[in-house]
């Protein structure tokens, strides 16, 4: 993630700020000099005065018309004395007393599994703003296919323009939630700093993720996705006649607990249990139809060299096991271009690879040498514009897979999860709503101005694909 760090008050506080924007740089994040380069903000606020509190309250406003996209986490004495009021400022998603601040760093941690590049936040992270990007996908697109279902370009920016939450009012409750279900990986990977910065995989106990979810279904939180560094490896760690693994959680938090919806983030395509995909057809409806399987290379040449502890043909079977099983999968990944020793044949091998595996979405990153790892002493290592040249050419390939994957479910109906607060439209009557599907695609609908779509589950009919957004028509609204 790209986090800005701001601070009013002490030197402490800003001792305090130093510390850590170190711990998040060792753990793999980035920190930016501005908040419009965010996809996480963190404030360190002061209560020493009377103009040091509404100094705090002032900034967090700042910061969030800054960049509303971005989840801001409060901290500090402010935060500490008034977290309730702390909370209700808009943008503010994490309020961290003082005796939580040298804790932060985990508590972000959750946030990665699902925050991107910004320029995908609006189309793919669960909690940003997308009527920014349907604005530009609208003007791209313009009406000539125009069907009954489609928003004008003023009404989208009217939308966008009055979306700023009052900071009196209360903030909707969360549709989704995020649990962390183990921290650290064994793995070994060439270019990964995760198992340094991480340690050791270290799961928690089953008991206490059941009670955690089930705690999240009374506060009326419709999905629950299980995240974690290596999250595949979670449970064969425990001790005591504890050991378990992934597939026993998904199907104990499903038989257990009330959750409308499951879904799993980042899986390492391997060590899965034997008929691990057998779940979805035991759980249809509530176990979500994504897997984000990371790939990172194409070849098993750079497999190798990477320690990944796959191959092409592994993953290739993988992924026809998990097709096979799962009706209407959605598939997404992460890839590294330009890593040490990549030649044109393999980064032309990997590329008819990625095409074949028909992604929807993946996060592509440059290789980037990290010390400490094997892979910053690799020979070999390639020039900036190779990597650049070949990331915009993976970038294209994957935006065409996933055209063409989006492509297949217009016309079809879907179960989509809404959020936010549906915005109202200047030139037709309604609201226009924003959730995803249960197999994570953004969807955007207009429905009737009396209808308050947010937290609820509803089907809708997908009529049309706009740039990566499927418009669609909300059954029974």
């Amino acid at each position: 993630m790209r986090i800005y760090l701001d601070q009013i008050g002490c030197r402490l506080n800003y001792s305090e700020m130093e510390t850590l924007a170190s711990r998040l740089r060792t753990a793999g994040h980035q920190t930016v000099s501005t908040p419009e380069q965010a996809h996480v903000i963190v404030f360190n606020t002061c209560a020493v005065t009377a103009d040091a509190v509404r100094g705090s309250r002032k900034q967090v406003r700042h910061l969030h018309s800054a960049n509303p996209t971005a989840r801001i986490a409060v901290t500090g004495c402010w935060a500490t004395l008034q977290p309730s009021e702390a909370s209700l400022l808009p943008g503010v998603t994490l309020v961290a007393d003082n005796g939580q601040k040298d804790l932060l760093h985990t508590l972000l941690e959750p946030w990665s599994a699902e925050l991107d590049d910004l320029d995908d936040l609006a189309r793919m992270q669960p909690y940003g703003n997308p009527f920014d990007a349907a604005v530009d996908l609208v003007s791209a697109h313009g009406p000539a296919d125009r069907t009954d279902n489609y928003i004008p370009l003023t009404s989208l920016s009217a939308a966008s323009a009055g979306s700023e939450t009052p900071t009196n009012a209360v903030r909707p409750s969360r549709t989704r939630a995020f649990i962390k279900v183990q921290d650290g990986c064994n793995n070994k990977c060439t270019f990964c700093i995760v198992t340094v910065a991480r340690g050791e995989s270290r799961s928690r106990a089953l008991a206490s993720l059941v009670h955690e979810v089930q705690q999240l279904v009374a506060e009326g939180v419709q999905e629950a996705v299980l995240t974690g560094v290596h999250l595949g490896s979670y449970g064969r760690d425990l001790t005591n006649g504890q050991s378990t693994d992934l597939k026993e959680l998904v199907n104990v938090l499903l038989t257990d607990t009330d959750i409308k919806r499951l879904r799993l983030s980042s899986l390492e395509p391997w060590e899965l249990a034997e008929g691990f995909f057998d779940l979805w057809p035991r759980w249809p409806g509530r176990l979500c139809p994504h897997l984000h399987l990371p790939l990172q290379a194409g070849t098993d040449r750079q497999l190798r060299r990477m320690a990944r502890r796959c191959t092409a043909a592994s993953f290739r079977q993988l992924v026809r096991d998990a097709r096979s099983a799962i009706p209407d999968l959605i598939l997404t990944s992460d890839l590294i271009v330009g890593f040490p020793g990549e030649s044109d044949a393999d980064f032309a091998e990997g590329m008819a690879f990625v095409e074949e595996m028909r992604f929807a979405h993946a996060h592509i990153f440059p290789f980037s040498a990290r010390e400490g790892t094997a892979a910053a002493n690799f020979s070999e290592q390639l020039p900036t514009k190779v990597k650049k040249a070949r990331l915009h050419q993976l970038h294209a390939l994957v935006e065409s897979t996933g055209r063409a994957e989006r492509l297949r479910f217009v016309g079809q109906q879907r179960p989509v999860l809404w959020e936010g607060e549906g915005q109202p439209l200047t030139d037709q009557s309604g609201r226009l709503w924003s959730g995803l599907t249960d197999n994570y695609l953004r969807v955007m609908a207009v429905a009737p101005e009396h209808v308050d779509l947010h937290n609820v589950v509803t089907p809708v009919r997908l009529a049309e694909l706009q740039g990566d957004i499927l418009m669609a028509v909300v059954a029974d609204a």
